[in-house]
């Protein structure tokens, strides 16, 4: 018997410059169904070389919660909704969670 826990939702985190944008984010991909719920949490300081110069801004996190299935489908729409060149896309396995939570997830995510 394997207790290994089968991975049923996955963290997606990405990163904007702005409230507002993280909101739209948020919002576009939860009413897109590629993700259940997103929260955004900021401003964090963010620190980074980018092009060969050190960079320190502001930013907002954004925090999806999506099903391995519909992970491909949320990582394309963020790629197009995103204005950044090469946006922050890390997805991170729920490796346990409220039985009932992950279930939710999973529904809200069915195509």
């Amino acid at each position: 018997m394997d207790d290994e826990p089968k991975v049923r939702v996955l963290t997606v985190l990405t990163t904007t410059d702005a409230e507002d944008k993280a909101r739209d984010l948020a919002g576009g991909a939860v009413r897109a169904r590629v993700a259940a719920c997103a929260q955004i949490a900021g401003p964090v300081t963010s620190v980074y070389r980018w092009e060969g110069a050190l960079e320190t801004t502001q930013e907002w996190q954004v925090l999806f919660k999506t099903t391995p299935g519909r992970y491909a489908a949320l990582e394309a729409w963020l790629h197009a909704a995103h204005d950044y060149d090469t946006p922050e896309i890390i997805a991170t396995p729920v490796v346990r969670g409220s039985a009932a939570y992950l279930e939710w997830v999973e529904r809200e995510t069915a195509e």
